[in-house]
C-alpha cells in the first residue's frame, strides 16, 4: 500500500465539530496523546468579617510605634553627638599596656632648690617682660587711633569732600593680582593610568 492510500484512508477519521461560532479540526496522530489539563475553578467568595478591636489595644499598639520611633531618634541623636575617630590623634593599645608604660617610663633625678629657685625667677621674669610688652602695644595702638581720630576731625572742619574721601576704603592697601590661566593646562606626553583601583578609606555613618 503506497503512503498516499494510506493517507487517503485516515481522512474519514478526521473530527469535525462546530460549536457555536468557533470550528475545532483535531487530526489523528500516532505521536504522544494529548492530555487535556483543566485549570481549578475560581469561585467567589464572601468577604471575611472585620473584627472589631477594643479601643485601648489600638491606642496600646500606637503607643508602642510612637516609644520605638523616640528610641530611634534618641539613639541617632546619641551617635550625631559622637565625633569622628582620628587615627593620628589616637594613642595605639600596644603603647597603653603595663609593660610598655614601665619600658618607656623616664626616672628623672629630683631638681635641687637652687633649680627650683632659679625657674621660679625666670618665669617671674618672663611674666613681667611679656607684661610691659603688652602695655606698651595697646599705648601704641591707643595713641595712633587718637591722631587719626583728631586728624580726621581737623580735616572735616577744613572740607568736607575730602573728609569723605580720606575715610573710603583703599583697596590699594591690600593688593590682589592673579596671573595665569584659570583652568590648569594639560601636561604634555601625559599617559592617564588604566585599571581599577580600591579604595580604603574609611566611611562613616
Amino acid at each position: 500500500m503506497s503512503i498516499a492510500n494510506v493517507f487517503n484512508s485516515l481522512k474519514r477519521l478526521t473530527l469535525n465539530e462546530k460549536i457555536g461560532t468557533s470550528l475545532i479540526a483535531r487530526s489523528v496522530s500516532t505521536d504522544s496523546p494529548l492530555c487535556f489539563q483543566v485549570t481549578q475553578f475560581l469561585c467567589g467568595e464572601p468577604l471575611k468579617k472585620k473584627k472589631r478591636l477594643d479601643p485601648a489595644i489600638i491606642r496600646a499598639r500606637e503607643e508602642k510605634k510612637k516609644k520605638k520611633l523616640e528610641k530611634q531618634i534618641r539613639r541617632l541623636e546619641k551617635s550625631a553627638r559622637q565625633s569622628k575617630p582620628i587615627d593620628e590623634c589616637e594613642v595605639p593599645t600596644v603603647l597603653l599596656e603595663p609593660e610598655e608604660v614601665k619600658i618607656r617610663k623616664r626616672k628623672i633625678p629630683p631638681m635641687t632648690s637652687a633649680e627650683v629657685d632659679e625657674r621660679v625667677w625666670l618665669t617671674k621674669d618672663w611674666t613681667r617682660y611679656r607684661y610691659q610688652q603688652a602695655v606698651g602695644d595697646i599705648s601704641i595702638v591707643e595713641r595712633l587711633a587718637y591722631s587719626q581720630a583728631r586728624a580726621l576731625h581737623e580735616l572735616r572742619q577744613e572740607s568736607e569732600e575730602l573728609y569723605q574721601e580720606a575715610i573710603q576704603i583703599d583697596p590699594a592697601m591690600l593688593p590682589f593680582v592673579v596671573q595665569g590661566p584659570v583652568v590648569t593646562p594639560p601636561i604634555p606626553d601625559y599617559e592617564s593610568p588604566d585599571g581599577e583601583y580600591v579604595d580604603i578609606s574609611k566611611k562613616w555613618t
